[in-house]
Order: C-alpha cells, then structure tokens, then sequence
C-alpha cells in the first residue's frame, strides 16, 4: 500500500497493523450485557427478578469488562410475550419495580461508567394472542383510523382485509409463520414479524 493512502479506520499514516478501535463510535467496541430483568435477580422474594437485583450486580458487570448493560422491557405489560408486548410506554411494571428503581439504576450504572440501554421494542403495541384485541392506544387509534384516517396513525399497522377459505371461514392474508407462536397474522392485524 502506497503511504500516501489512509485506512479509513487506522491511527497510523502507513495503514500499519495498530489497535484501530480509537477511531470507533462507543457502540462499535462496546460489550454489551443483555439483561432479562424477570430471569435475573430477585430482590423481594417473589420469585420474578427485578430492577434492584439488577442494580446489585452493576459491580458484577464492571469485573467482567461490560460498557453497556441492555435491559429488556421492563414497561407495563400483561406480559403475554416476556414483557415485549408494552401497553405503556410511560410506565414501569411494578413487577420489575418503580420509575425511581430505574432512575437509581441509571445513576448507579453512570457512577460506574456502565451505560445503560432500555429496550423500548416500539412495534410490539399490539397483542401476540389472537384472541384478545389489543389494547394499546396507539393499536386503537390506527384501528379506528381504517374507516377515518383524520385520526392519523392509519399507516403504523399492517391492514389486510384477510381472505376467505373454501368454506367462507376467514383466514390470515398469507401462511407467514413466527419462529415463536404460530402465524404472524390473525383475520385482524399484522404488527411484527417474528
């Protein structure tokens, strides 16, 4: 390689064989710890883990050389999907604890220079479960907005009218099927793909 062209990620004037990762944004070399806060520790004795278990083990983190602890939904949820189906965004679970057991994880984690990311899974508003029609306001509201779209939201779910089977029965608009729970779809919505 001539001297006069540069790596794009090297520190060296020659491309030379040096530790580029000064070069990096924090999440390109960072380790990253996901945590599943009901699986990990209990602190209260109910048998489901939580935020405080959680805040226990930052110095655990910090001795393995974790950067970033990523915390799994932790939001109100009837908990049909592990947490990821959230029916509000504004508030923590109280399996999991209080807004102030985050806000303490949070400050706690910074003391230790550990980043903290909450896992916000933004398009599971509505229900894996096709017998229950979600609830979630947003789910709502693009329902709604099928017959007046004024309402806003109409595009932020998959609408499909379904189709008929040979005996009139209705059935999904395709045979999609999730690496979890079946068919992706019910005769009303599509919201993820597994």
């Amino acid at each position: 390689m001539d001297s006069s062209e540069k790596c794009e990620f090297d520190t060296t004037d020659d491309c030379g064989e040096v530790d580029s990762l000064d070069k990096l944004a924090w999440w390109q070399k960072a380790s990253i710890y996901q945590v599943l806060v009901q699986s990990f520790q209990d602190t209260d004795g109910d048998g489901k883990g939580d935020i405080a278990g959680v805040i226990e083990r930052l110095d655990y983190f910090v001795a393995l050389g974790i950067d970033v602890v990523w915390i799994s939904p932790i939001y109100e949820s009837p908990m049909s999907d592990m947490g990821y189906d959230i029916s509000n965004y504004h508030k923590v679970n109280p399996i999991f604890g209080t807004m102030e057991d985050v806000e303490r994880l949070i400050r706690e984690a910074h003391r230790r220079d550990l980043k903290i990311i909450l896992d916000i899974a933004l398009n599971h508003t509505a229900s894996t479960c096709q017998l229950i029609i979600p609830k979630h306001e947003w789910f709502q509201t693009s329902r709604r907005a099928r017959k007046d779209p004024s309402l806003g939201k109409r595009d932020w779910y998959f609408w499909s009218p379904g189709k008929l089977d040979e005996h009139g029965n209705r059935v999904p608009p395709n045979n999609w099927e999730s690496t979890f729970s079946g068919m992706t779809l019910n005769y009303l919505v599509v919201n993820w793909l597994h």
